[in-house]
């Protein structure tokens, strides 16, 4: 079965082949080599040009402006887009001028990568470009780059401004938007920021499984599959926690991963089911020492990315600088809806919920009711950086309970732009309460509750030899890229994010028979 091909496309497979014909290979295996970007040369050739008289570069075709006998076109590289001068004369030795007339002029289009070589000089015009003395096809585009177009009250429009052809062929999207590309750029900025940080105060980077025979460390629904070898079912890990915080059992003091995990849940503009979380373990600290490294961590990302710690997210300025503000879960609930719930059972609480107008169901327990409160009615209001502190005991299974305030945990979760950010505890070290909690979270399975927690009997042998007090993280990295690079949308900062498969258009000449 093929792919139906449009006439574009079989046009340039007709010129594929009359490049060979001539002796072109299109796809040449030996090294083009480099030795300036676009870039560099845009930045540098005014107060240097003495450097920039026998450059090489290479790029993608963009646009070609045809002057008969030569040609002004644009090329992009990795770093920018720059305009070449290609002149017959100067590409073509003696009497034949086929490498002009022919192979630039007729069988070269936009999308194809060239090399060039030649010098940079100044039009006219005042704009720095590379005079042309040799160039050489180094991959044919087989599929025509999409082009502005313009609709019937002459708005401008392109396909890559579609989600759906953007999010699925990202590397044409890449080609087009250069923004795209700087969103990515400044995604790994983030990530190389973050690494800095802890790596400078101690932490130690590591791996923990992604397969995993108990999906813990999480209240979500896990991807179930099977290993053949061992013929056992395993998941896709929900969480990193339980394995990081083996390693503090095991002695370590501060350790850290960058982890890819899976929940098989819904997706909208700030959910994949396939995402990035970073999740630090500290030995000998707790939330409040958390809360300041958090607040000092942050400060240094804006800071590393935009030399501001106030950068714009949408139409709003979002201040990175410490101290953040602090709220109770409790308090938040009861200034956004007026209601006090910090004394109430699950009858009541499901009272509320109803006169809240909310949707819930027999199998959510006290921990969900609260949460679906706080969801609904309190979260979108913390714009600016603000720690919910001091959830109720039964929300957080691996969190130590408060210190001072019965019926309480010592956890809280970063709120920002309406969003949870981060979320993090001093955490449960008592394996006989850590049991008990794994337990109350069966119960809650047998009630139908399909995020509830399994229990991890490995984990509890893990405390039972002993972890220190323990303060642990874990940041929605994703959601923190969408803040910093201010995109709408958790697609916008994952190159490749989860789609439906593609219903392809095909023909096959077994079916025509």
């Amino acid at each position: 079965m093929f792919q139906e091909l449009s006439e574009q496309e079989i046009l340039r497979r007709e010129k594929l082949e009359e490049l060979r014909k001539l002796g072109i290979d299109p796809y040449p295996a030996a090294e083009f080599k480099v030795n300036v970007t676009a870039e560099d040369i845009k930045e540098n050739y005014e107060r240097d040009k003495l450097n920039y008289k026998d450059i090489s570069i290479a790029g993608r075709i963009m646009s070609v402006r045809d002057m008969g006998k030569a040609a002004f076109a644009l090329i992009q590289d990795s770093t920018e887009r720059i305009q070449i001068y290609v002149r017959r004369d100067d590409i073509c030795a003696g009497e034949d001028k086929t490498l002009y007339d022919v192979v630039w002029k007729k069988l070269i289009d936009l999308g194809d990568i060239i090399g060039v070589e030649g010098y940079v000089f100044t039009t006219k015009t005042g704009e720095i470009s590379i005079h042309v003395t040799s160039f050489k096809l180094l991959s044919k585009s087989l599929k025509p780059l999409p082009v502005v177009k313009t609709d019937a009250e002459g708005n401008a429009f392109d396909e890559v401004s579609d989600p759906e052809f953007r999010y699925r062929q990202r590397y044409v999207d890449l080609i087009i938007n250069p923004k795209v590309k700087k969103t990515f750029e400044q995604r790994s900025k983030i990530i190389s920021s973050i690494r800095d940080f802890l790596n400078n105060n101690g932490a130690l980077e590591v791996d923990t499984p992604v397969l995993q025979t108990i999906p813990g460390g999480a209240a979500a629904r896990p991807f179930l599959t099977h290993h053949n070898a061992l013929d056992i079912p395993l998941y896709l890990r929900i969480a990193n926690e339980l394995y990081l915080k083996r390693l503090i059992v095991g002695g370590f003091d501060w350790v850290y991963e960058f982890s890819r995990n899976f929940r098989n849940e819904g997706m909208d503009r700030t959910h994949n089911p396939e995402f990035t979380v970073l999740e630090f373990y500290v030995a000998y600290r707790d939330y409040f020492w958390m809360m300041n490294t958090t607040e000092k961590l942050l400060e240094k990302i804006a800071l590393d990315l935009h030399g501001t710690a106030e950068i714009p997210v949408g139409d709003k300025l979002i201040n990175f600088t410490p101290p953040f503000k602090r709220v109770t879960i409790y308090d938040a609930i009861k200034e956004h809806t007026g209601i006090d719930v910090s004394n109430m059972d699950e009858t009541q609480l499901r009272e509320v919920c109803k006169k809240l107008h909310l949707e819930i169901d027999n199998s959510m327990g006290k921990a969900k009711l609260i949460d679906t409160i706080f969801g609904e009615k309190c979260e979108s209001n913390y714009i600016q950086p603000t720690f919910i502190t001091d959830y109720p005991v039964e929300m957080s299974p691996l969190t130590k309970k408060h210190r001072d305030k019965q019926g309480l945990v010592e956890r809280f979760e970063l709120m920002i732009n309406g969003k949870e950010i981060a979320n993090a505890y001093s955490e449960l070290n008592d394996p006989i309460d850590q049991r008990e909690r794994f337990e109350e979270q069966v119960r809650l399975m047998e009630r139908g509750d399909d995020e509830a927690m399994f229990i991890d009997y490995d984990f509890l042998r893990a405390l039972e030899y002993g972890m220190p007090p323990t303060s642990g993280i874990g940041f929605g990295i994703d959601r923190l890229c969408m803040l910093l690079t201010n995109q709408p949308s958790i697609q916008d900062v994952l190159l490749f994010p989860q789609m439906r498969p593609e219903v392809q258009t095909v023909i096959s000449e077994d079916l025509e028979k």
